[in-house]
Order: C-alpha cells, then structure tokens, then sequence
C-alpha cells in the first residue's frame, strides 16, 4: 500500500478529508455536513462538538477505507470563527461563523475612525463584522458576563488542536485573518487587542504554518484509529491552502474558489493595501502572503435560485443540472437583466452588509431561465470587480486557476470565463484547501522533495462574442450598486 497525507478542510458547510500518495495520487476521500444556526437576522453560528465529530469522522473513515495509517495529518480551515471556552477548555457557546453580521455597526465605526486604516494595515485584515476583532468588541458590548468568564476566544481549528494536544496554538495563516494579528511583527498586535478589551494570554499561541506536533494521548489515537505517535502539522486557512492547491505562487497568475462564498486570491511576497477596496492579506507563511478578496454570495446564493425560482426545497445533483439545463437556452448578458447578488450582504469590494439583492432591467421577455442566468452572471461579475481590485494594486492577471465545486458546471465556468476574459484552469479536481493542507505537511516532512507535479485537468479559454457582451455590461453592474446604496440603507432600516 501506498505512503499518504491526510488533509482535512474544516469548511462551513462539512469537513472533508483526503487521502493523497506522497506521488499526488488520491487514494480516498470522505466528507460529513452540519447546519447553520440562524436564531436571529444577523447570527450565523454552528456547534462546535458537531464540527468535531465530523472531524473524526473523517479519519475513521478513511483509515479504514485504506487500511493503513497516514504518515501525517494536515489541516486547512475556514476562517473568522470564535468559540468562548472556560478555564478547562469547555465551550461556552455556539460558534460565531464568518458569515455572522451583529457587529455591522462596530465595523462601520471602526472603519469611519482614525485607527481604521492603521488597523487594516497592521493586521492586514479587513474591518468587517465577519473579523474576531469586531465580534469581541460586540460580545464586549452585549454579553458583558459571558466575556468576563471567558479564558480563551479561540477559532474552530484551534478548537480541535486543543483536544488533540490540550494547547491552545494558532497558525499564523487563522491569526493573520482575526484582525488582531501583526503580520509584520508575528505577534497580537496591542492596539487591536486594546480595542477588542483582551491582552495576549486569551488568545492562542501563534506558530507558522509547517509547525507539527505528536503525542495526542492513547484514548484519542484509539477515538481515531490512528498510533499515538502521528505527526499532525498545523496547516494554514482554507484561502491560503488553496493558493498552494492550486499551484498559484507567482506574478501573473490568481486562484479562483466559489464554495458557498467566493474568494479570488493572488501570492506575492509583500501585501497589498487598499483601505477602500481593502484586499485581504494572509500569511500562507512567515515569509509569503496571500492577497485576495472574498465576496459572501457563491454555491448560496445558487442554493436561493434553485429553492425560490425551481421550488427545490431538498438540493441534490440533479437540481444543479436543472439549474444548468435551464439556462444554456438564454443568450450571454440575459437580454439585458442584471442581478446584484449581495442575498447575505457583501464583503470585498464593496464591504457592505447592510447591502442587499436585487434584479434591475426587468422586462416583460424575461423568464425564470432568465432570472436562473442572470443570477448566475451576477455571482461572476462580483467576482470579476474583486479580480479587478487586484490587478489595479498587483499588475495583469493572465492566468485563473479555479477549484470549488463549481468547477463541475461547464456552464457556470463558461460564464466566468466569458466574463473575466481570462483563461482558467483547473489542476487539482479534489479540494484545493485540502490538498494544499497535505502539501505544506509534505514540504515540513521531506523539505528537498518537490511536490507533485500539477497536471491540467480542465482549460476553459472565453468566447470572443460573449466576452464583448459582458464588458459592456459589467460597468454597468458597478454603477447599480453605486446608485441604489443609499436606497439599500433605507430600506434595511425599514426592516
């Protein structure tokens, strides 16, 4: 049998596991799904023990596919989660997700002050109610008692890594994305902390990326089928994994993810700063930085087409086909319909959570295909304005390497194509987060070996005709939502 790593992607939606050879071959994969809790508008939390279990599903799972123990296990992770845990690490809520927007007006506070932009440009990390530092500063606010008896406000990997080791340690990839995080200095940086009201000792030890631990007790190797001597290594976020996933390393070149949100990411030595489009920059190591933006509206805003407009309460393959299906029959640019897709609201680059949805240009030829395409268009050309950001502050993009489970819609890819104008390119057909885990637990493990060689799978080049059609629209698409923020405001306020 052959030599593995087994990555693990903690997501928002499931963690998933794969097994691959130290050759880069797939041996096996498993993946387990837990619910969003929404008590309220605004909250987005999940139960940790639920995310846990999947975590050890996953092992189990595919140590007894293969019948073999791996040499290590590495993880990605979603970021912006905190999780309050006591003096003997029990959790004393549900975990606060990314896409959780109760400290809005804490963001727009902070962005409106004279810290803002030092923040953002210490920590590299957009002021936004999706950060640890926003959501500290509500809890601070509104839960007073529960902050007071908190020891630790930690994210959901470090969760998991203190019941594997009974540490609380922080990879600099998960800290650099808290907003707290000097991404020069590699250390909290004061001033947030002062802002969030918490010092060093309540949060986790930050370690890089290739840092690796053995020893988790007998009862847990037993819980996991594993030996108590495995090498687990730390990993990075899922952003930053699947940059490495997807061979994105140099100038030229960006990755592409749309799960249920959407991100576009380049890798640079230096980061990139715009305090109004505020790009993102997280350290895939001490020494490498991914630059990006994340937008909330990718596979969920699709999951809304496909329950509000072809009544599919229950998703499976065959809804997305019928999706697919139906819009192939409508024309590029969808006779002139245009969708704003900010449903949960938006992050880059508008950063606007009071933002919301909205179909402009209705006619009476429009159809439900038509608004299907549409909404479709409108999740790429949100994607198109963050690649824009990039390429203004980093140079031409000539390259898009995609991953996420759009990748298996030729449809959908045309659309991106078509609307970017660039190439893209699919390398690795398993999650990229989860194989960039397993690659930077190879490079910590055989430093002068080169990773596997990436092999491509799917290239997909944009039609000449449709691209026209699409970039005469898309500035367009930028004004709309220029033009209706104010009213977007009014009328969330009116909710």
């Amino acid at each position: 049998m052959k030599s593995y790593i087994l990555g693990i992607d903690i997501g928002t939606g499931s963690t998933k596991g794969v097994a691959l050879s130290l050759a880069g071959e797939t041996l096996a994969s498993s993946q387990h799904r837990y619910p969003i809790i929404e008590p309220q508008p605004g909250f987005s939390e999940q139960d940790p023990e639920l995310i846990w279990q999947a975590f050890v599903q996953c092992v189990q799972e595919i140590t007894k596919k293969l019948n073999q123990l791996p040499e290590a296990i590495s993880f990605s992770s979603a970021m912006h989660s905190l999780i309050l845990v006591d003096a003997d690490g029990k959790v004393l809520n549900n975990m606060i997700t990314w896409a959780d927007t109760r400290s809005e007006s804490i963001a727009q506070r902070l962005r409106d002050s004279e810290k803002g932009e030092a923040i953002y440009r210490n920590t590299g990390t957009p002021i936004h109610p999706m950060t640890p530092l926003c959501k500290l500063i509500w809890l601070r606010e509104n839960e007073a008692e529960l902050f007071k008896r908190t020891t630790k406000f930690i994210s959901i990997k470090e969760y998991i890594w203190y019941k594997l080791f009974n540490k609380f340690e922080v990879d600099y990839a998960i800290a650099s994305a808290t907003g707290l995080f000097d991404i020069k200095e590699l250390r909290w940086n004061e001033e947030a902390c002062q802002l969030a009201g918490v010092t060093a000792d309540v949060l986790s030890e930050p370690v890089d990326t290739n840092y690796q631990q053995k020893g988790i007790t007998a009862d847990m190797a037993s819980l996991l089928g594993i030996t108590e001597d495995t090498a687990f290594v730390i990993g990075a976020s899922d952003g930053c994994c699947a940059n490495l996933g997807s061979y994105v390393t140099g100038a030229g070149m960006a990755a592409l993810t749309i799960g249920t949100s959407g991100a576009v990411r380049t890798t640079g030595s230096k980061p990139v700063f715009n305090y109004k489009a505020m790009p993102f920059n997280y350290l895939l190591n001490k020494n490498t930085f991914v630059s990006g933006g994340a937008v909330n509206n990718g596979g969920i805003a699709v999951d809304w087409l496909l329950k509000k407009f072809l009544n599919q309460p229950e998703l499976n393959e065959e809804s997305y086909n019928g999706l697919f299906k139906a819009i192939d029959s409508v024309p590029a640019g969808s006779e002139g319909l245009i969708f704003l897709p900010y449903l949960y609201g938006e992050r880059a680059p508008i950063w606007d959570a009071n933002s919301s949805g909205a179909y402009l240009n209705i006619q009476p030829k429009h159809g439900q295909a038509h608004f299907l395409r549409a909404g479709l268009e409108g999740i790429c050309y949100a994607l198109n304005d963050v690649l824009g950001t990039l390429e203004e502050a980093s140079g031409s993009i000539k390259q898009i390497n995609i991953s996420g489970g759009f990748i298996d819609s030729a449809t959908w890819v045309q659309i991106l194509a078509d609307i970017t104008g660039k190439k893209l390119v699919v390398l690795q057909m398993e999650d990229a987060s989860t194989i960039g885990a397993i690659y930077l637990a190879m490079e910590t493990l055989y430093p002068d070996k080169p990773l596997p060689v990436a092999k491509e799978q799917k290239v997909v080049e944009p039609g000449k005709a449709n691209h026209e059609v699409y970039t005469q629209a898309f500035p367009l698409y930028k004004k709309l939502y220029a033009d209706l923020k104010g009213t977007m405001q009014l009328l969330q306020d009116l909710r």
